[in-house]
């Protein structure tokens, strides 16, 4: 078998085929497979990551439209799904999102905060990824791209086969992400090596993506399309107040991206239209008033949109004056619970994130090695851990890198 290539060594274009020996083999050149590399590189472990694109970080370039929201300030165990809600806390805690900002700022990579604690680049995404590479540069990991991985055996060691040569190594981490953005080249590759290894994977489901509606009430909010309203929305519990974006197929924008990963098929979602106001309180203070409910609603409410969401529901367009005990009543209980059951969602196409993988119980929850298949280790989304929207996925991917990239 041949000696682990040279250290620190980029291959993207050779085409002679390699057999290679290292102590880790990580498959997957996103964030949490970058920085677990380099963590594990700094260890003087030889390390190799096997990445099937051209190009490494493809997720990070788009995210936070093209400046990637690469953490959040509040980033904590509450901010994720799982069904061990538990067991990210280890990980959260060993790598914080203060011990991510001093590294961005060690490269000298410029942020801003958005809102609620979401940190972006002020420039590109790009930035975060030439960040990673530079880490994996500085700790003699080698980076290995157009590499397809065909199968993966173990004896002694992992054994991973590919069309760019074999590779072994006691340690093989397991990087590939979940089945969101499916445009980008998303598979179920992590899922079927757990299964291999006698692992058991949650099922999944598209998170942080937007509903439908289905065709006939696709019809009905026509005239809304393209209206964005600041609304908490809520599903099983758990709501959010954020935008709400109305589509020509249903309904999208951050409140709707967030209860998305707490709805299943026939689930009902709950928005709150006035969520500064007791709705009845206001439209009872109004009552004495000329105006109609929908320039009433004008102004807390886009224009269109009050107009649109008062001639659906067939609220009367007469003064408010005019209104009887029961319209006024009506009226206020859909403003404060509008309800609405989706159709279903836009798919792993439009999801940002995956729900479900791995089952947390078959992983340690200091090292993310499987228990059952020592040296095995998965990190990232393809664990069954999901963040909410606005940078806490990216910490996770930080997290449970450097979980593992301090044990493998």
């Amino acid at each position: 078998m041949r000696p682990f290539g040279g250290p620190g060594d980029i291959i993207s274009v050779e085409r002679e085929m390699l057999t290679t020996a290292a102590d880790v083999v990580v498959i997957g050149a996103g964030a949490a497979g970058l920085f677990c590399a380099a963590e594990a590189g700094k260890r003087g472990r030889r390390v190799v990551v096997l990445e099937r694109n051209t190009r490494a970080g493809k997720k990070i370039r788009i995210s936070g439209g093209g400046r990637c929201n690469f953490t959040n300030l509040y980033s904590s165990s509450a901010s994720f799904i799982s069904a061990n809600p538990h067991f990210c806390k280890s990980a959260l805690a060993r790598y914080t999102p203060a011990d991510f900002i001093r590294l961005v700022e060690k490269y000298r990579i410029r942020f801003h905060e958005k809102k609620l604690g979401q940190l972006f680049c002020d420039g590109s995404a790009q930035q975060i990824t030439n960040m990673l590479l530079e880490e994996c540069r500085r700790a003699r990991v080698t980076v290995i791209y157009d590499c397809a991985v065909g199968g993966v055996e173990r004896d002694d060691s992992f054994f991973v086969r590919t069309n760019r040569g074999d590779f072994s190594a006691a340690s093989l981490v397991i990087a590939t992400g979940g089945l969101s953005i499916a445009p980008l080249g998303a598979t179920d590759f992590g899922y079927r090596i757990a299964r291999q290894f006698g692992l058991r994977v949650r099922a999944t489901r598209p998170g942080l993506v937007p509903l439908t509606l289905g065709a006939e009430r696709s019809a009905d909010f026509k005239a809304l399309s393209g209206v964005s309203v600041d609304a908490v929305a809520s599903c099983h519990g758990a709501e959010f107040r954020e935008n709400v974006l109305v589509t020509h197929r249903g309904l999208s924008g951050p409140a709707i991206l967030q209860v998305s990963s707490y709805w299943s098929p026939g689930d009902e979602i709950v928005l709150n239209l006035v969520p500064d106001e007791d709705a009845c309180e206001w439209l009872a203070s109004q009552r004495g008033r000329e105006v109609t409910l929908a320039n009433l609603l004008a102004q807390r409410l886009p224009r269109r949109f009050a107009h649109a969401w008062c001639e659906l529901h067939a609220l009367p367009p007469r003064p408010l004056r005019q209104y009887t005990d029961e319209e006024l009543s009506r009226a206020a209980r859909l403003l404060r619970e509008w309800r609405l059951v989706p159709s279903g969602t836009e798919g792993y196409a439009k999801a940002e994130v995956t729900l479900g993988g791995v089952d947390t119980d078959e992983l340690s929850s200091q090292t993310m090695e499987a228990k059952r298949a020592p040296g095995l280790y998965f990190i990232g989304e393809v664990v069954d851990v999901t963040g909410h929207l606005g940078g806490h996925n990216f910490q996770w991917a930080w997290a449970s890198g450097f979980a593992a990239g301090q044990s493998a």
